[in-house]
């Protein structure tokens, strides 16, 4: 297949989760597919992220973007502005009337035998009818953040403007998942959600996958008192469940086990994950790493406390990959084919958060059994070669479906 791949940015550094999912998707893919990666670049990618795309397609073409930064008076400007639209904020500030452009000269070449929107986000520029099969690659179910963000705001005008997010949000992406000739969701449960409550009828799931190569143990020590946490530090989700877990199940932890400690490892930590460090003993914010594998690999206990959230967590997998425990929320596992007690543990009280991760560092076999478990399970699973020819498969079949006249 030819395959003209839209997103909002290049993919280097690949350091969160939608750049890891895609990037090591469109890696495989490349294998056997060729791929035009066009993209939005609002000039804060590496310097070098032209050139390394080639490690994920065969071209790539750009549109130069830029919006305010956030925390400026342009950025608050744009929000206001925001309000008397009927888009959500989180989708209009990636409209570019030179990206639609471009879509649509891509496909009037031709060429490409699929169109993947990479992301709900792009699609506010693919036009209608383009003329060649259309696929939404849905890596999360983007209304369900913003209900769950509503349902944690605590702040009245917050907490109202959280809903109103969420309701444009529900109406867009309703709107949009059905308006392409078919969806891919992550997990079963979030194709189930998009045909439950958004009425999408071509709808299926890919699961998410690991390079289980680099994430690979190498027999480095164990700290067993050490609890990770790793992930963007930039995100929502993570910073409200960072704030829960030093607030209130951390001294829990550290009540059962006082040498007890946390690393919150990953980029760009806000202003408020980095008050953690200062506000809580035992924790410490590292910021951007070199490489998280160390951090994961010898940690007595990996957590994944998460109260907001959609789509799935590739840091789950990554941990399991290199044979750590990992406690997790019911919502920080969302769509994952885990089972508590056998790869991984799930709590969602404060108390029975505690209680889990103060059970593996006092009991450092009970870890390592959980870990290997869990290594098994996603290396016979999970790996990115099988999930990338599911997702190829997907594609071939919308486009055969739509060549042969049906919808």
């Amino acid at each position: 297949m030819r395959i003209l791949w839209l997103k909002t940015e290049l993919l280097h550094p690949v350091d969160k989760g939608g750049k890891i999912r895609t990037y090591a998707m469109l890696r495989e893919l490349r294998r056997h597919h060729h791929v035009t990666y066009l993209t939005l670049d609002d000039g804060t990618a590496a310097t070098d992220a032209r050139e390394k795309a080639v490690e994920y397609c065969h071209e790539v073409e750009t549109v130069p973007f830029s919006q305010p930064a956030r925390g400026t008076l342009a950025f608050y400007a744009d929000l206001l502005r925001n309000v008397f639209s009927s888009l959500p904020y989180a989708v209009a500030k990636y409209r570019s009337a030179a990206f639609r452009t471009a879509i649509e000269r891509a496909v009037a070449t031709g060429r490409f035998d699929v169109v993947v929107c990479d992301f709900l986000t792009p699609s506010v520029n693919v036009p209608d009818r383009l003329g060649v099969p259309t696929v939404l690659f849905e890596h999360n179910v983007e209304a369900a953040i913003w209900e769950r963000h509503a349902s944690v705001a605590t702040h009245p005008v917050k907490k109202a403007y959280m809903r109103e997010q969420w309701r444009r949000m529900l109406r867009w992406e309703t709107r949009e998942c059905r308006r392409f000739d078919h969806v891919v969701a992550v997990s079963d449960a979030d194709r189930d959600t998009f045909r439950d409550r958004m009425g999408v009828t071509e709808v299926s799931s890919v699961p998410t996958g690991v390079d289980i190569d680099y994430f690979a143990p190498t027999g480095a020590p164990r700290n067993p008192h050490e609890i990770v946490f790793t992930g963007s530090m930039d995100w929502l989700p993570n910073e409200d469940g960072l704030e829960w877990f030093c607030g209130e199940i951390l001294p829990l932890v550290r009540a059962k086990v006082p040498a007890a400690t946390l690393s919150v490892v990953g980029r760009n930590p806000s202003a408020r994950v980095k008050s953690l460090a200062a506000r809580h003993t035992g924790v410490t914010v590292t910021g951007t790493v070199p490489d998280v594998r160390p951090y994961l690999e010898r940690a007595g206990a990996l957590v994944v406390p998460l109260r907001i959230g959609g789509g799935t967590r590739l840091k789950i997998y990554e941990g399991m990959s290199m044979g750590r425990p990992t406690v997790s929320t019911t919502i920080g596992a969302e769509g994952l084919p885990v089972r508590h007690g056998e790869e991984i543990l799930i709590a969602d009280t404060a108390a029975d958060f505690a209680a889990s991760v103060a059970g593996l560092l006092a009991d450092p076999s009970q870890g390592d059994a959980l870990g290997a478990r869990a290594a098994a399970r996603v290396r016979r699973d999970f790996s990115w070669d099988g999930v990338a020819r599911q997702f190829a498969d997907t594609c071939a079949a919308v486009a055969a479906r739509l060549s042969s006249g049906r919808r």
